[in-house]
């Protein structure tokens, strides 16, 4: 069976949470992403045209480990968007103004060198890692 061509391929990333009411508020308000089918226990997200889903999952947590990345110790797993600047700094004044805190605060990693980006993390009320980042030249996602 042959899948239609998609301009872009959209990924599908299940995580646990052990609160739908709180991933809804967190998801849905701070973050603001318009929320799909749901069930009892599962949640579907738009994450900007990707599909997130939150599962309930009281005792499913993966434990956690920090990796050092220019200065700071990064959560491991983690996951979030590459945004334009202009999208990012609205995130992080949005999620300033929800009072959410950083696990890192919004700056600039790499300043002045290949994959120069505007990087914050957070965690969402079940403990997941959210990473959302900007390239400063956005051809450089990938360099070297």
């Amino acid at each position: 069976m042959s899948l239609p061509e998609t301009p872009r391929p959209r990924f599908h990333l299940a995580v646990p949470v052990d609160d739908l009411a709180a991933a809804r508020h967190f998801y849905g308000e701070v973050l603001g992403l318009p929320q799909g089918r749901s069930a009892d226990t599962w949640v579907d997200w738009n994450l900007h045209g990707h599909q997130f889903v939150t599962h309930l999952a009281p005792d499913g947590r993966t434990p956690r480990v920090h990796n050092p990345v220019d200065g700071h110790d990064v959560p491991v797993p983690h996951f979030g968007l590459i945004l334009a600047i202009a999208d990012f700094h609205r995130l992080a004044d949005r999620l300033r103004a929800a009072g959410t805190p950083f696990v890192i605060e919004p700056y600039i990693r790499f300043a002045g060198e290949t994959g120069e980006q505007w990087t914050m993390f957070l965690l969402d009320p079940a403990g997941n890692a959210l990473e959302f980042k900007a390239f400063a030249d956005d051809s450089q996602v990938f360099a070297a």
